[in-house]
């Protein structure tokens, strides 16, 4: 059965509305807190490597509550989950940023991150749904949005905690609950969308066979491995291009910057991915995304000097391959539940490599102090998602029972 004969077709423009909204709230949270290190370890008497493993509670989180959101959302229905984990979002946002003692900080981060991965696993799921006919390019704008605001929330932490008048603790608790500032009008979008849906019955559904099925199905591993390998090589630049950049010279504003190129180039890819998904030639896109990155990687470990340019390709590559991830959880499925449950399982997987990436990088650059061992790693890793990609860009479907 399609979606239009066993769905309901969700109100266009508000649901659109809403996944902007919800969109922009996706990693504010999250890139607000490493531009603020510095000061919280200074409030709290500790260091900012003792604080470092904040930027991996919610990528851990993303790897261990992604998997539950499918059962969730049938339970309960995608509309009344998506909702629950974006207050979830809200009180772990305020949560981290009371006054108290240090173990509100990490617990309000943990609430952040189990929330974010069930709204993470859910939103390709609602694209799939209500945009069934236009899936790259909202995906498009989705995640152009969640990328831009988010490098946006990393700017103006620093100056909003300097604004704060009653000094550093506050400065910093302040910006942290000024990263959710967007999201009381994402939950009234939201809200008006549920109101405009018919009211759906509260009895849980049936228990489908295929929700455990797909951990044997090879294209949903495909997907999995896509996201995996994309994810890994985003967070490995982001944490150790600025490091690469100042070992060879660079000023750390100039190695700030070359991280801002980026990010902003993310945004571009995102939004310029939908162009190139038509055709026969798009299941190519999936295999070529990566072939930018590799130019890029590869020119910043020869020339170095050049590094700025070579952030362009990486950046491009980097938001394309993040729209394609999302893109094909949305149509390797054949409904919305499907998208649900293989968003949930490649979700979990991929930010387990990506947690794992920047660790293992880190790792063999301790081992000699150069850089060819660690770099040789993320070539790798952006080779085989071209070889992965070369396979997933069939268009076959995965189907979930039920």
């Amino acid at each position: 059965m399609s979606d239009r004969s066993e769905e309901v077709r969700m109100p266009r423009l508000a649901l659109f509305v809403a996944v902007c909204l919800i969109a922009a709230n996706m990693r504010t949270t999250i890139t607000g807190v490493g531009p603020l290190l510095e000061q919280i370890a200074d409030d709290l008497g500790t260091t900012t490597v003792a604080l470092g493993a904040l930027a991996s509670i919610p990528l851990l989180a993303w790897a261990l509550v992604s998997p539950l959101a499918h059962g969730l959302s049938e339970r309960f229905g995608v509309t009344r989950t998506l909702l629950w984990s974006l207050i979830a979002l809200g009180v772990g946002t305020l949560w981290r940023s009371l006054p108290g003692v240090e173990v509100d900080l990490w617990l309000g981060t943990a609430m952040i991150g189990a929330s974010l991965a069930v709204a993470n696993v859910l939103m390709p799921a609602v694209i799939r749904r209500g945009f069934a006919g236009h899936v790259p390019l909202t995906m498009g704008v989705y995640t152009a949005l969640l990328a831009g605001v988010g490098a946006l929330a990393a700017g103006i932490v620093v100056p909003v905690s300097l604004a704060a008048p009653a000094g550093t603790a506050l400065g910093w608790r302040t910006a942290l609950a000024a990263t959710g500032i967007l999201l009381p009008p994402a939950i009234i979008a939201w809200l008006i969308v549920m109101r405009r849906l018919p009211r759906q019955s509260s009895a849980p559904r049936e228990t489908s066979p295929g929700r455990t099925g797909i951990w044997r199905d090879p294209v949903a591993w495909q997907v999995a491995a896509y996201m995996g390998l994309q994810s890994a090589s985003f967070y490995i630049l982001l944490t150790w291009m600025a490091p690469y950049a100042t070992a060879h010279g660079r000023t750390s504003v100039a190695a700030g910057v070359d991280v801002m190129i980026y990010q902003i180039l993310g945004i571009v890819g995102s939004l310029a991915l939908p162009a190139v998904l038509r055709g026969r030639g798009r299941r190519w896109v999936p295999a070529s995304a990566p072939v930018l990155a590799i130019v890029g990687v590869a020119g910043m470990l020869t020339t170095p000097d050049l590094l700025t340019l070579w952030a362009l390709p990486a950046g491009l590559s980097a938001g394309a391959s993040l729209g394609m991830s999302l893109t094909l959880m949305a149509e390797r499925a054949r409904d919305h539940r499907g998208a649900t449950a293989l968003s949930g399982m490649a979700q979990s997987v991929g930010y387990l490599l990506a947690a794992l990436g920047p660790v293992v990088f880190g790792g063999l650059h301790g081992i000699d102090g150069g850089w060819l061992l660690p770099f040789a790693l993320l070539l790798a890793v952006l080779v085989a998602q071209l070889v992965v990609g070369a396979g997933v860009g069939r268009r076959e479907r995965f189907v979930l029972a039920g």
